[in-house]
């Protein structure tokens, strides 16, 4: 920053050099479900304790707020340091927008100086646009990296491509001339590991070794997945989106989106997918994609020194990563909107569109799944849906509302119940055990033994003439000569009612091991597992809906639209509206989803179905709880995040809120000219509180600002450094002019430079309906209170936490401080 003299609204300016926050893993703590102890003191460290900048707000009974300003001593000089964040502390949101709006007046007032500051002028503006292409460029030909990775890897559970080891199944057989098509997947390029060990391609014999082969090759990669992330990159595990809308509404983890746990994430996630547990790569996609954005964000000052600045591009980045997980770039912009972002202006809204564009194009020109499609299980219904159908959509809605529900509630129990016994000591045992139970049980069964994604695509997917599945095992009566592209509703075979059964063990298998498998110390998804879970109940009920409209064409409801010998009903299409119906009712995702799907399906035409299952979903899951699983993952955590979606109605005023409260020890205050160095330094070690109103004196307790615990500190060791003459016992003054001293005093220490002038405050009678507003959309970490001008306490973002918890009747330490 430049060394003139800068101040605005009662701020020294040049006083927010921005901390670098790429530090290396070696600080991060054990995993996401990072246990996080902020129950440290009275007034909770302070945690949310940076004030607001600027104007000097009072919110008095009437609701009216008065602002004042207030000039600098121009004669300090910028201490580096100040004004930058530890780790676990919120971000003031207010004094990052001051910054950039000064550092933004700044270039304006000298790109007319040289050509030189119009070129950094021009840079400037031009950054976000260049930090979000970057950013998408990355996320997509990651993207594209890990499914062609993740694809190969899957099918060498089974066997090998001798022609070309680089060839996963699908592959190696597309160039051979030996496929059948009832057979299409064997060729003799392609040899399972029974052929290659024991030489038998058939038999109880190769049965078996496939079978130890596939769950040897599980527990591998399981296990280097989770050894990678305890060794090298602890924060490299989970989804990432709990701590993603963490980050994004203000908070600070270190090294979360560090490139260790960028590269680490990349990795792993291949070798968890690939291990066949019940979990997907779509949600640590998003993770994934924000790594990017932030590492690239350090390329700009703009940004690297703007934790507000920052945020803009992490949401761009968000969109990306829903846009090459899904194949749908609008989509993810609204997911990045509806979903995870905290703060999001017009111009994030047009720079995430433009990065999912970007990151789409990277995936479609990759073309990772060799069907010229952004995602395997993209699929086009040629069968219009009739009015009657809605009542079968419903029900799916209900299921999936039932399933998140109960999904939420159990995984939430295990996972605490992980945090608070010793078997959560024990990550790697933990993820060997779920990964040798899954593979064990899932070989049998080849709906189970199938990626998660394949079995989405063959759940999705029409029976066309061309298909040989079993879940397409019709009786077929029609005539060879019959042009063959609407099949007409055919009663079912034998294959169909076995892959029913098969189907229904699936759905147990899969609800049952997706409840232990998120939340493993591994990479983890939830998108794919849920649609799996969705998918299958759809396909059961699409299954016998249309046999029910074949058998029964007479009856009142299916006269009208289902004759004998046409194609009344899609099995496919409940399928997708299952699947949405379960995902919706475990994110408690609206708009976002189905966009999400359709540009999955590319059709407009069945809008209407998934948006009658998506809210009946949210509807039924709404009524056993208000909150998705990230919002409960992030309560879990202990994570300071105060809900936009939670409603506060209750009556309460600032002053019953407020610390401190009766019984409690008075508040720590400074005093703005009558304390030494010493005063202060002893204040600071004997308390662990994160800032420090100051008062006029202790007598008239008259509100002057609020200095924060870490720029005290910055402050007074430069001062010991810089400044001749400062000892313990030199006055430290945070007034305007520096009162009268004594001939032989040492010299003063002047720090109102660090001194904020005008904290935001609040009435002792202020309802805190309104105090949580402003909370929210300020995104302030505290406000004092006051009457009458003199001070009384402090309120921090999570002193309203517990009390939220508390009036909801919830015990605050069994969310928050574990």
């Amino acid at each position: 920053m430049e060394s003139e003299q800068l101040f605005h609204r009662g701020y020294y300016r040049n006083s927010y050099n921005s901390i670098t926050s790429a530090s290396s893993d070696e600080e991060l703590l054990d995993g996401v479900g990072v246990i996080m102890d902020f129950q440290t003191s009275e007034d909770d460290n302070l945690l949310d304790g940076d004030t607001a900048v600027g104007t000097h707000y009072t919110m008095t009974n009437g609701g009216s707020i008065n602002s004042s300003t207030h000039l600098l001593d121009l004669l300090d000089e910028p201490i580096p340091g100040v004004g930058t964040y530890d780790d676990f502390h919120t971000i003031d949101w207010v004094r990052e927008k001051c910054k950039d709006r000064e550092r933004h007046r700044r270039i304006n007032s000298k790109k007319k100086e040289s050509a030189w500051e119009m070129t950094k002028s021009l840079y400037d503006a031009w950054s976000g646009w260049l930090v979000v292409t970057l950013t998408g460029l990355a996320s997509g030909a990651l993207a594209g990296l890990i499914d062609i990775a993740a694809d190969w890897m899957t099918d060498l559970k089974e066997g090998i491509c001798l022609s070309a080891l680089w060839y996963n199944h699908e592959q190696c057989c597309w160039g051979s001339n030996e496929t059948t098509f009832e057979e299409r997947d064997k060729c003799p390029q392609w040899k399972t590991w029974a052929e290659l060990i024991i030489g038998q391609a058939e038999g109880p014999g190769s049965y078996i070794m496939n079978y130890i082969m596939y769950i040897f090759w599980a527990l591998s990669f399981a296990f280097l997945a989770v050894s990678l992330v305890k060794v090298f990159a602890p924060y490299a595990c989970g989804s990432g989106i709990p701590e993603i809308k963490t980050i994004l509404s203000g908070f600070i983890i270190r090294g979360y989106l560090g490139k260790w746990t960028l590269m680490i994430k990349t990795i792993t996630l291949v070798l968890a997918v690939a291990s066949g547990l019940s979990l997907g790569k779509e949600g640590p996609l998003v993770h994934v994609a924000c790594c990017c954005g932030n590492i690239f964000s350090y390329l700009f000052p703009k940004y690297s020194t703007n934790e507000a600045k920052k945020r803009e591009v992490l949401s761009a980045a968000s969109a990306a990563g829903v846009s090459v997980a899904f194949g749908a770039p609008i989509g993810g912009v609204l997911f990045s909107l509806e979903e995870v972002s905290y703060y999001f202006p017009l111009k994030t809204l047009w720079r995430s569109f433009f990065a999912a564009l970007v990151a789409a194009f990277v995936l479609r020109s990759i073309n990772p799944f060799g069907n010229s499609r952004l995602v395997l299980f993209y699929v086009e219904y040629h069968t219009p849906w009739y009015l009657f159908e809605l009542f079968p959509f419903i029900l799916l809605g209900v299921f999936g509302g039932l399933w998140g529900a109960f999904f939420i509630r159990a995984n939430i129990a295990w996972c605490r119940r992980r945090k608070s016994t010793k078997f959560g000591k024990y990550p790697v045992l933990e993820v060997i055990v779920v990964a040798a139970i899954t593979a064990v049980i899932a070989f049998p069964n080849p709906y189970t033994r199938l990626n998660t994604s394949e079995l989405i695509k063959e759940l999705f997917t029409d029976c066309g003439p061309l298909e040989s599945s079993s879940l397409c095992d019709y009786r077929n009566d029609m005539n060879a000569s019959k042009i063959v592209d609407d099949i007409p509703d055919r009663p079912a075979g034998l294959g169909v009612y076995s892959a029913i059964w098969q189907l229904c063990l699936a759905l147990i298998f899969k609800i049952i091991m997706t409840v232990f498998t998120f939340g493993i110390k591994v990479p983890s998804g939830l998108f794919i597992p849920s649609m799996a879970i969705g998918a299958i109940a759809g396909r059961i009920v699409g299954i016998a809906v249309e046999q029910l409209a074949y058998f029964h064409h007479d009856w009142f409801i299916f006269k009208e639209w289902c004759e004998v010998g046409a194609d009344c009903i899609t099995p496919g299409l409940y399928a997708m509206v299952g699947a949405a119906a379960c995902l919706g009712g475990v994110t408690r995702m609206t708009v976002s989803l189905v966009v999400i799907v359709f540009e999955l399906t590319g059709g407009l035409e069945y809008i209407v179905p998934l948006m009658a299952a998506v809210m009946t979903s949210k509807w039924v899951g709404d009524a056993f709880g208000r909150e998705g699983i990230y919002e409960a993952h992030i309560r879990l955590n202990g994570y300071p995040f105060l809900d936009a979606k939670e409603e506060f109605t209750h009556t309460t005023l600032a002053a019953d809120v407020m610390r401190p409260r009766r019984n409690d020890p008075p508040l720590a205050v400074l005093t703005q000219d009558n304390m030494t160095v010493d005063d202060i330094e002893n204040m600071i070690n004997e308390t662990s509180y994160n800032g420090f109103p100051v008062i006029m004196s202790k007598e008239s307790q008259r509100l002057v600002g609020f200095a924060l615990r870490r720029d005290l500190t910055i402050a007074i060791e430069s001062a010991r450094k810089k400044q001749e003459g400062i000892v313990g016992s030199s006055r430290v003054c945070f007034a305007q002019h520096t009162p009268s001293l004594p001939a032989e005093s040492p010299r003063p220490l002047k720090l109102r430079s660090i001194l904020d002038m005008s904290p935001f405050t609040v009435t002792d009678h202020t309802p805190m309906e309104i105090v949580v507003d402003i909370f929210r959309k300020l995104g302030l970490r505290q406000c004092l209170v006051t009457h009458n001008g003199r001070l009384l306490g402090i309120i921090t973002k999570k002193d309203i936490l517990r009390h939220m918890a508390q009036t909801a009747n919830q015990d605050p330490a069994s969310i928050m401080f574990n």
